[in-house]
Parts: structure tokens; sequence; C-alpha cells
């Protein structure tokens, strides 16, 4: 049997085609910070510390290694689980409630969170120290549930934060998770913005919105590094400070040590990059909303798109979900994801034809194996469980072509016809 292929291959990320426009740009600015000698926390940290906080709208920026680590300091800078440590005991059968009852018998913080996240969500609030208790999503967004978050609120005592995740580039439902805050005096709201550089909530950008956030600038992230780079942002100088120590070993002065903290650091050429591609972050997160308007119109031009919102929900029984927008986000479409039927045969398919997509995320946090022994089942989250059975994400990134965009959209037509 002959494969079947497109002429020209969609991929589902194409790094090349923004290196060659930013080459020259970039290039220049690891020759600077190769020149400077200051390798670690050089003058290249300081001035892109000072252009994101300028564009995230907050006094406070705090470069580090990694988005997971941003996650762990904003906590741990917070003072949340640092003098509660009860690390997962994996001794303990996974399938026992007393692991669950011994853990809730401890006066633990603990740290709400979405089941439907990449697995640092959960795993930095273990790092921490703290305990992360999960809360359903919205179907419509993907994002934590208010509804959700109160039931679980009420059913949990210690719960120093919320950790919402933007996820795949648009921001919870703010004016919920504050109106939560004020019903809970003391309880911390904490983003996790790794997909979300740019997104806006009612006019203010991610980062700003909570008491600290956290961003990854893994390569695949829309705004990227040449490698690992994370970034904290918060409105206190109190926590910037303890975060700042906490970066480097918990030193404020060099070799003298105030707390146990970690090496997490920002390198300097990683910032430099990073610097460059600020500039350029705006105009690329438009061409990411222009080209998922364009999607939906292929799809529902195509007959196989459905629109969905609160008011009119949708399943993939109607047909292919298309992603809803909240009348107060700016969405940033760090991914395009749809919900399908038949996900999997729908992916290989995409696959034999050289058409990339991924699953975020195939496996619910509640169920890795990592985390069983936090005393959930399957089944206790639905929604978050039947979105990661639906879910693909789709080529989407500023250099994409019309074309290859067509071409995707009709091969999921054929698929389905």
């Amino acid at each position: 049997m002959t494969e079947i292929r497109p002429a020209q291959p969609v991929p589902m990320l194409d790094f090349a085609r923004q290196f060659a426009i930013l080459r020259e740009e970039v290039m220049q600015a690891i020759e600077d910070a190769c020149t400077s000698q200051r390798f670690i926390l050089g003058p290249q940290v300081a001035s892109f510390e000072k252009a994101a906080a300028q564009a995230c709208a907050t006094p406070y920026a705090v470069g580090c290694a990694s988005g997971t680590d941003a996650l762990w300091l904003a906590l741990a800078a917070a003072n949340i689980g640092t003098s509660h440590l009860c690390p997962l005991d994996n001794s303990v059968p996974h399938s026992s409630q007393s692991y669950r009852d011994e853990w809730d018998s401890h006066e633990s913080h603990k740290v709400i969170t979405t089941p439907f996240s990449f697995f640092a969500s959960a795993s930095s609030i273990l790092r921490a120290g703290a305990r992360p208790v999960f809360a359903d999503i919205d179907p419509i967004t993907f994002n934590l549930s208010a509804e959700s978050i109160r039931e679980t609120l009420s059913q949990h005592r210690n719960v120093k934060a919320i950790l919402p995740v933007h996820l795949y580039g648009q921001c919870a439902d703010w004016d919920a998770f504050t109106a939560i805050q004020q019903e809970n005096p003391g309880l911390l709201l904490i983003e996790d913005a790794a997909q979300a550089f740019g997104a806006t909530w009612d006019g203010r950008p991610a980062g700003s919105l909570g008491d600290a956030a956290a961003f990854s600038f893994y390569p695949t992230k829309n705004l990227s590094a040449f490698g690992d780079a994370g970034l904290l942002t918060t409105r206190s100088s109190e926590l910037a400070s303890h975060a700042n120590s906490l970066r480097a070993h918990g030193m404020t002065v060099r070799y003298y040590h105030d707390e146990v903290g970690w090496n997490s650091r920002l390198d300097s050429i990683q910032a430099a990059v990073l610097e460059v591609k600020l500039r350029y972050i705006a105009s690329w997160n438009q061409r990411r909303r222009e080209l998922a308007a364009r999607y939906n119109e292929l799809f529902l031009a195509s007959g196989i798109g459905v629109l969905t919102s609160p008011d009119s929900p949708k399943t993939v029984a109607d047909g292919i979900v298309l992603p809803y927008t909240h009348p107060r986000a700016q969405h940033i479409f760090h991914q395009y994801v749809i919900r399908v039927p038949r996900r999997d045969d729908l992916r290989a398919h995409l696959t034999a034809r050289g058409i990339g997509s991924e699953i975020y995320y195939p496996l619910c946090l509640h169920q890795q194996k990592a985390l069983l022994p936090l005393g959930y089942r399957t089944g206790d989250f639905p929604h978050a469980e039947r979105a990661a059975a639906e879910v693909l994400a789709l080529p989407i990134y500023p250099e994409m072509r019309d074309d290859e965009q067509q071409t995707v959209v009709e091969a999921i037509r054929n698929f389905y016809a």
C-alpha cells in the first residue's frame, strides 16, 4: 500500500522559520553576552527582567532556570509549605484511603490546582512541601472551575493558595478567583502562566493578576528561549526579594546562607535571546489569534466544526468542538486545541500524512502513577478526564502559512468523511 503524504508535510512547530527571521539580532545578542563574560545573572538578565516586568505590568520579575522552578519559587517565596514538609510516601498502597487520611491529620499546607495540566503544576507544590488538592475544570475553557474550587475549599482545611493554570494561552476567569480570594482572607492566588505570556484578562496581562505568577520559556512556548528558562512576576517587594535569595541557594550576601534555597539562576545567554524575542511577542500573539480565527472559519465552512459557549455548550457528538474564548480574555493561542471524536484514530490519520498534532494532556494528574498516593480515583474529575480523552492540538505558530492550515483542515475533513 502506498503511503499517502501531502507534497509538503505540516510540522507541529518549525523553529527554523523564526530563527531565520531573527538570526542577526539573536547572534549579536549572544555575542554581546559572551563578550561580557558574565554568564550567570549578568547584565542581560537584569535587562530582560526589567523589560519582562514592564510587559507584564508588574514592578518585579525574577528570572530562573525553568518554568517549573518559577512555580516552586512563587510558592516557596510566599512561605507556602516550607515548614510543613510532607512528601509523598510511595510505600503506602495507592488504593488505600489511609494515606489521604494520614496527610489530612497533619496541618500540611494545601494548594488547589487543576488535574488537567502539565505535571509541574502539581510537582512544584510537592517540592515546596505542600499538598496538591485538585478541583475539576470548566468544560468550555478547560481552566479551573470556580464552582469546583468552592466545593473543594469546603472539604479541606489549611488551604493556603489556589494555583490556576492559564491553559493553552487563555487566562482563567480571574473575576471568579478574585471573588473567592475575597471570601477567604489570607488565601493567595498564584498564576501558572507558563503558556500565557501576553495573554490578558479584562485588559490586565497575565503575570499581574495574582499575588505571584510563573512563566516558562521552554523552546515550544510562545515566548521561548534556546533552552530552559523561567520567570516569576509579583507586585510584592518582599516576595521578589525572597525569590531572589531562594534562586541562589538562599543567599542574600555571597556565601552567607539564610535558608536552604536552590540553584535556579537564569543564564545571560538565555536572557539575551529572550529580550530579543520579547520585542516581537505582541505581533506574534496577534498572528496566533489570526490563525486561530482562520482555523475556525475553515472548520465551520467545511461543515464539521461547531462553536461552543456557556449558553450553547457542544460535545463531540455535535462535531469538532472549536476553542472558546471568554469575552474578557485575550487568548494568545499558545495552542489551538479542538475536541474531537475518535481522537487517537484521527491523530494516526494526520501522522500518516505528515501533519503534526499533539495531545495536551492524555492522562490527568490525579491518574498519574507518581501521584496515585494522593488518594484520588478515576471518575473524581469527570470534566478533566473527558477532556483528556478528546483534546487534540493542531499546528499553530506565527510563521505558519495559510495553505498549511488548509492542508490540516482538509485532512481532518477527509477523515470524518
